[in-house]
């Protein structure tokens, strides 16, 4: 490309690589992670669980089918998973602006500079992934010509109340209402409870829910540390005294677990991909599941009412908790997955089988 402008990457180990920019050219700090996956950068980028977080893909070739437009259906952004870019940044190491595909838009390299996302490429991208599954993730710098940033660890601050909707927003006027609490969701697991026959309440990450009247309540996914999620998990701790059915997503599966007396911890890289495989608890079922998290639950640590749902087949980490008598359950992996796979969609028909049972509907 014309007019190249190259930037530093500063990793907190002290190594540097130089890349060229391809996105809005402004130096940031924040935490580095990879994702597996071989499409859905579109999705990647927009998903709030992402937030505060320098993105590296591990696909070489990034940019070839461009960005979709912002068609909305239902209120939401129908190609994307929330209404704006959530990373920090986006690290490649091919990138092109000769994009082609029926829906595109705009090339990435312009969408990015649209919403004031750096992103590089000529990056060695398996030398950076092989640096973090070794190291754990890590603090990073992208730096262009000026002051260089601060290193700035992400998961210190509230990211959630980054990312949470400021006022309850309803959606759909189906038979089943639904309370979803929202620490960051993504735009398809309000898709999939609207194509089920729901009302969707949507409600920010404090909101006091204990108060509502609902057939269920859904707790979203999210970014950063489940701990700091302090009025979610004081709620949850109050609702878990009655029995109308809980269905938890990713971060929402962990903050279940807090609320239930069990711990969580740190993963050394996390699990970002298109294809983690997940086996149910007590079978032989493995099933290939799209994952963004960074932190997981203590297995050893959850009382006893409480129960693995999924186990990771890689590395044995929870990947799902359900409640020994009461119809709550959670899944650390995506079953709503944009842009897949949809293996687990089915956990939302349970969701609703929940309910039903509940109201006593045949």
């Amino acid at each position: 490309m014309s007019g190249e402008t190259k930037a530093k990457l500063i990793l907190q180990d002290g190594s540097e690589y130089i890349g060229t920019s391809f996105g809005y050219q402004e130096s940031i700090s924040g935490e580095m992670v990879f994702n597996t996956a071989m499409t859905g950068y579109p999705e990647s980028l927009t998903d709030p669980s992402y937030r505060g977080q320098i993105l590296v893909s591990t696909f070489p070739l990034i940019g070839n089918y461009g960005v979709p437009g912002t068609l909305q259906e239902d209120d939401l952004f129908r190609f994307y998973e929330s209404e704006k870019i959530q990373v920090s940044a986006f690290i490649v190491s091919d990138y092109t602006e000769e994009f082609s595909h029926w829906n595109a838009s705009l090339s990435l390299g312009d969408w990015m500079k649209q919403h004031k996302i750096p992103g590089i490429y000529g990056v060695d991208t398996r030398a950076l992934t092989k640096k973090l599954r070794e190291q754990g993730s890590m603090l990073a710098k992208i730096v262009f010509e000026g002051k260089e940033p601060e290193w700035k660890d992400p998961n210190l601050e509230n990211l959630v109340a980054q990312v949470s909707t400021p006022e309850k927003i309803v959606y759909g006027n189906g038979k089943h209402k639904v309370v979803l609490l929202d620490c960051g969701v993504k735009n398809n697991i309000i898709r999939c409870l609207l194509k089920r026959d729901t009302t969707v309440i949507r409600v920010p990450h404090d909101y006091d829910f204990t108060q509502e009247e609902y057939d269920g309540l859904f707790i979203s996914n999210g970014p950063g540390d489940p701990k700091q999620n302090t009025k979610a998990i004081a709620n949850l701790k109050t609702v878990f005294g009655q029995d109308t059915p809980i269905m938890g997503i990713c971060l929402g599966t962990q903050l279940m677990a807090l609320a239930a007396g069990a711990d969580t911890y740190k993963l050394k890289y996390g699990h970002r991909s298109h294809n983690q495989p997940v086996v149910l608890k007590g079978s032989k079922r493995c099933f290939i599941t799209s994952q963004n998290h960074g932190y997981a639950i203590n297995m050893d640590t959850l009382p006893k009412e409480w129960e693995p749902l999924f186990v990771n087949a890689n590395d044995g980490t929870c990947e799902g908790l359900k409640h020994t008598n009461k119809p709550f359950f959670a899944s650390q992996f995506h079953p709503e997955a944009s842009s897949g796979p949809t293996d687990t969609e089915f956990l939302f028909d349970d969701f609703i089988k929940m309910m039903e049972d509940h109201k006593g509907i045949s």
